[in-house]
């Protein structure tokens, strides 16, 4: 077992306190690094929505498929590419997952993780409730013959009418326990990601201290946070728990959007030993081609930067 810095622990404690909620006991054992880093960059399929054939199993009038897509991060010289399951055409065979795992191999792209839109919101018995499961498992197994390591879930995409905040995080953590074992058969991790009601950091660290399993992590989201006036210091409270990792062009300081200042924020995830790709995910309105060149460019500085 590798032990963890004194650095490292005083710098997560202390992150914990000053957001009035401990992390729980395991937080900093959970995910144990050697030799942690950046391993490069890897770009999310969502950053081109505009422009992609699918939507969510229907046509659209843009002209990429998931593996024009790889094509385009290959051009750009990104090392990775996080692949979302909206993007993919419907009905979807192995033999296209198979063309996509062949295109990515050749052009030297590691496929860094996976996405898609579920919900454990739902009671797991309820016919919500096992409909997402269905949902989940098709997709699991999609993004396992793949080959991706790490598949980023919601807590809540969908979530029942009057449902208490209460009510919906008992329901996350009765679909994770269920999920992940599932998801470890496959071999895929799952990353909650700081979205919807996990925009809130206390509920995503209380879930997270519920359920002690290695194959549960964070999809690390620099912009998805409740209005603070500090989301630097909500980011390095879920840092120890990151799997994977997405960087934006903005962040949001007392719920507005503000210019994200990268630096800092690759500073929190290498306090944190963060290990893996970082993944560029662009939502602003300036078109994608014209705007994430300019995105990876400052992305890449900011690496070359660190100390």
């Amino acid at each position: 077992m590798i032990p963890l810095s004194r650095r490292h622990l005083l710098q997560t404690f202390a992150a914990a306190m000053t957001a009035g909620v401990a992390l729980p006991i395991h937080a900093n054992e959970r995910f144990r690094r050697i030799n942690p880093r950046i391993k490069g960059i890897s770009l999310s399929a969502y950053s081109l929505r505009p422009h992609m054939q699918w939507w969510k199993g229907k046509r659209t009038s843009g002209k990429m498929d998931m593996l024009g897509f790889l094509d385009y991060c290959a051009d750009l010289g990104v090392e990775a590419a996080e692949l979302t399951s909206y993007f993919f055409p419907a009905p979807l065979d192995k033999s296209y997952l198979n063309k996509v795992k062949r295109r990515a191999h050749v052009l030297g792209i590691d496929i860094s993780g996976g996405a898609m839109g579920n919900s454990f919101a739902y009671e797991p018995q309820s016919e919500e409730g096992r409909s997402a499961s269905g949902h989940f498992r098709s997709w699991i197994d999609h993004f396992a013959d793949l080959g991706a390591p790490a598949v980023r879930v919601f807590a809540s995409s969908g979530k029942p009418k009057q449902a208490t905040e209460e009510q919906v995080i008992e329901n996350v953590v009765a679909n994770l326990e269920i999920a992940l074992p599932y998801a470890e058969k496959r071999g895929v991790m799952l990353g909650l990601e700081n979205h919807d009601i996990l925009k809130n950091i206390d509920h995503l660290v209380r879930i997270l201290g519920q359920i002690d399993s290695p194959w549960l992590g964070v999809t690390w989201d620099s912009a998805n946070l409740e209005p603070t006036p500090d989301p630097y210091a909500e980011l390095a409270r879920i840092a120890p728990y990151a799997i994977t990792a997405q960087l934006k062009v903005m962040t949001n300081v007392n719920g507005k959007p503000t210019p994200a200042d990268l630096p800092r924020l690759l500073q929190i995830l290498k306090d944190a030993q963060f290990s893996g790709y970082v993944v560029l995910e662009y939502e602003e309105k300036e078109d994608p081609y014209e705007a994430i060149p300019k995105f990876l460019t400052q992305a890449r500085t900011a690496i070359a930067s660190m100390d």
